[in-house]
């Protein structure tokens, strides 16, 4: 394996882990607070989910020689964000729910059935229901801006500017942005940099978890249903879009064992990446395809490091206004809703479903105490059967 290690593959496999943390964990502490979870338990969830997507990626690309980068579920997490309220059993219902879909991930991967039965969910559904899950998150640079203009614009400025000459880049120099509103915009409160040393030692929260029906229908499936369409199952795309042939089941069982591991200690799903898959799996990483999966190993170490941070990350974001940092969040995910909005739009004898599919579920009203994106997806679904029966009988 020495052998293959490559200075272009060590710049990229940093450059992934930074950017994938950084362009999204502010929607994943967002997410797990947004079901219950305490300042601790978000900062414990980080963490684990950090560390655990990193030990998966070192696994998986050194038994297979693939650049296998991993993430956490972004969409995911806005999804939890889109709950509006923690469900009834609190956080440790929402723990149960990860349980449940990481279990479900496993079953995918190893049970095929299962895994060609969210395949088969129409593409435009899936899409229409991410588009609205984000929606509302998507919303919050705005607010930002209208909350305080002085503390909100240089986020978004800076997010522009940057973004239109190196879009990769566009996140985290808002994130800087946003470092540098709080440390010089916002006025911290006395002893909380001293409380900001403490928090370098690494938080762990064991949560027990509880399992009812509205996680199970609110959080699980939904989660499950996003994860796989939105993240492992583009994963793979990508890995074959540059010349690799995975073996999907596997990789997806492995994904699903790493994230019950991260589950009781407030992870909510770990699976393949998409975006970052990119960067490990292009050229950039190296010209011999046969050595790029050492850009996965490296990322997936600087995931860990990262992880253990995790603590100081959530203490340090816990000082600003909480819409300062779903702005950030919302910046992360406005490509993600482009793309999700004009694939559920794309095809024509579709749209009407998708539309229901996408204000069902973007409206965040829950029905039985379960979510709207269940619902959205109920609704469009049958929308888009009784399209198509209406289709049949013409002809």
């Amino acid at each position: 394996m020495l052998k293959d290690f490559s200075v272009q593959a060590l710049f990229m496999g940093v450059l992934t882990a930074f950017v994938g943390f950084a362009s999204s964990f502010a929607v994943v502490l967002h997410g797990l607070q947004a079901v219950g979870a305490t300042e601790a338990q978000a900062a414990s969830g980080l963490m684990a989910l950090s560390i655990s997507m990193g030990a998966c990626a070192i696994l998986l690309s050194a038994v297979t020689k693939l650049p296998v980068s991993i993430a956490w579920s972004t969409p995911g997490a806005a999804l939890l964000a889109s709950t509006g309220a923690a469900i009834e059993g609190g956080f440790n219902a929402a723990v149960g729910a990860f349980l449940i879909c990481a279990v479900l991930i496993v079953i995918a991967g190893l049970f095929k059935p299962l895994g060609r039965a969210v395949a088969a969910i129409p593409a435009p559904l899936a899409n229409a229901m991410l588009a609205g899950v984000l929606l509302g998150l998507c919303f919050a640079p705005v607010k930002a801006i209208g909350f305080n203009p002085l503390l909100g614009l240089p986020i978004v400025l800076t997010w522009i500017v940057v973004g239109a000459f190196r879009r990769l880049w566009a996140v985290p120099a808002a994130l800087v942005a946003f470092v540098l509103v709080l440390t010089f915009g916002v006025e911290i409160p006395e002893g909380a940099l001293a409380s900001l040393g403490r928090s370098l030692v690494p938080t762990v929260e064991i949560v027990h978890p509880v399992f009812n029906l509205a996680g199970f229908v609110s959080i699980a499936l939904p989660l499950f249903i996003v994860t796989m369409a939105s993240q492992n199952i583009p994963g793979i795309a990508v890995l074959k879009v540059n010349h690799y042939d995975p073996m999907p089941g596997p990789l997806f069982a492995v994904t699903g064992f790493f994230s019950v591991l991260s589950a009781p200690f407030g992870g909510h799903a770990v699976n393949l990446a998409a975006i970052t898959a990119a960067m490990c799996a292009g050229q950039d990483a190296h010209a011999d395809p046969k050595r790029r999966y050492w850009a996965a190993l490296i990322s997936g170490a600087g995931y860990v490091v990262l992880g253990l941070l995790a603590g100081v990350v959530t203490a340090f974001v816990a000082l600003a206004p909480p819409i300062l940092i779903q702005a950030v969040a919302g910046l992360a995910l406005v490509g993600a809703f482009s793309g999700s909005a004009m694939a559920a739009f794309q095809a024509p004898e579709s749209r009407e479903a998708a539309a229901i599919t996408f204000l069902v579920t973007a409206s965040g009203v829950s029905f039985g105490g379960i979510s709207g994106a269940f619902w959205g997806l109920v609704a469009g679904g049958l929308m888009l059967a009784l399209s198509r029966v209406v289709q049949a009988a013409k002809k």
